[in-house]
């Protein structure tokens, strides 16, 4: 039996011990700062702990963001031990010890079901324990480690890094996991599913984000329990989103939401778009966005959730302006009503703060405008704050064969130009090229009679 099947009831087992010989962790690779909160907490005499999805990479040969902490001493405990530390956390308590701009996490172990973003730290919204419907619902309670492991969600990331000798604890088959790149839930999968259905997100996250493998039980329940996230409050789930797409892995993600049959319950209009037209340009666009979103990531360059929700909703809304194929709605007030429909239905379901949400508007409204291109009217497109976004959504339409690349390219030469070439270039289009829609010819008034 793996250890994973089946949590403890009264007494905990034992952990396996993986001494310092056995596994490929060295203090080189971990962060300086980590060791020097390690170390104070060990010559104090509490327990310290390098935990969660710094461990895992560390044993996979990767290079970790965040280097979390857990102990067995108490939040103040861990504030009088360093000057530069702030607790955070309205109910459960987290130690935040400062050095500069590096910031590193110290959790004390927990009990009760708690729910733990393993990349991140504890998810505050989530201090709860069960309803009748099994999900959580209570404050959190400091633990052992014993029960702090239980409440993490997979095996690969519910390892232990002692600083005492260096060792790997492991309470549920972690270590085998994480080496067989087999992401594996704690306890049973479908309890764990309805006590959080988050973690469904959190299984396509992983998967894609290690390139690991579902165990069969885990990836089992997925389809049949997909339903549970409709009761998902929507700002929760555009966290999630969040992590899911702008973390380097957005386009394996987005495919494992497919597959696992999530993406009905985050993205309706979008599911059903791509469902029906799979191969349309909305759907290329989609998944040249996304392409395109994970290497910036991998450039080091900003991504923001607006271009996001553009490149994902833009299938959903060329069906809702009568136009799965393309081109735009000559119209700009159709794309202006599919735009909105579109965005209030997507907003029931994930969160886009306004923020973002706007902005997203404007990227899709600033589309028509690509395709007139003479006169005062297409140099004023130059000069918007959204341009830039709006251009790179027209490139990503070109290149998904929605619209003539050669829009594309004279935009793209356009801004090489001199501005005295420009005017010119722009003078010497054909005015049809950028006449909008015909007003309606103002009706004029008629003069009341003189009164008599």
């Amino acid at each position: 039996m793996h250890p994973y099947e089946e949590e403890p009831s009264a007494g905990h087992p034992p952990p396996v011990i993986v001494p310092r010989a056995e596994h490929p962790i060295s203090r080189a690779d971990i962060s300086p700062n980590a060791l020097k909160v390690l170390y104070r907490l060990k010559d104090a005499g509490y327990q310290g702990f390098l935990v969660g999805g710094a461990v895992r990479d560390l044993l996979l040969g990767l290079h970790p963001k965040d280097f979390d902490i857990a102990t067995d001493a108490h939040p103040e405990q861990v504030r009088k031990l360093f000057r530069n530390c702030r607790l955070i956390g309205r109910r459960f308590h987290l130690a935040h010890v400062r050095f500069g701009m590096d910031i590193i996490e110290v959790a004390t172990f927990r009990a009760a079901h708690t729910e733990v973003d393993e990349d991140h730290g504890v998810d505050e919204a989530e201090h709860r324990v069960l309803d009748v419907h099994g999900r959580i619902l209570r404050d959190n309670l400091y633990g052992s480690i014993e029960e702090d492991v239980w409440r993490r969600d997979f095996t690969a990331n519910a390892l232990y890094y002692n600083i005492a000798d260096y060792s790997v604890w492991d309470y549920v088959g972690g270590v085998p996991d994480a080496r067989a790149r087999v992401l594996r839930l704690i306890g049973d999968p479908e309890t764990r599913y309805r006590e959080d259905p988050v973690r469904m997100l959190r299984a396509a996250r992983f998967a894609a984000k290690l390139d690991f493998t579902l165990h069969p039980d885990t990836e089992a329940p997925l389809a049949r329990l997909a339903y549970m996230l409709d009761s998902v409050p929507p700002a929760r789930l555009f966290d999630e989103t969040a992590k899911l797409l702008l973390a380097g892995h957005a386009a394996s993600s987005f495919g494992l939401l497919r597959r696992f049959e999530l993406l009905p319950h985050l993205m309706p209009d979008v599911a059903t778009a791509i469902a029906e037209a799979p191969e349309s340009p909305g759907a290329r666009l989609l998944r040249l966005g996304l392409e395109g979103t994970d290497q910036r990531v991998r450039d080091d360059r900003p991504v923001t959730p607006t271009f996001l929700f553009a490149v994902l909703l833009w299938p959903a809304i060329l069906r809702a302006a009568g136009a799965p194929d393309g081109p735009l709605p000559a119209d700009p007030q159709l794309l202006l009503t599919a735009t909105d429909e579109v965005l209030s239905r997507q907003l029931r379901r994930i969160t886009i703060p306004k923020r973002f949400g706007l902005p997203m508007r404007d990227l899709v409204m600033l589309q028509p405008r690509f395709e007139r291109r003479s006169g005062r009217r297409a140099l004023r497109l130059l000069e918007h704050p959204k341009f830039r976004a709006a251009y790179d959504l027209l490139l990503l339409r070109a290149a998904s064969g929605e619209i003539d690349p050669g829009i594309a390219e004279w935009w793209t030469q356009l801004q090489t130009l001199p501005e005295a070439e420009r005017v010119a270039e722009v003078e010497g289009q054909p005015a049809e090229a950028a006449e909008s829609p015909r007003r309606r010819p103002r009706r004029r008034r008629r003069r009341r009679p003189a009164a008599d």
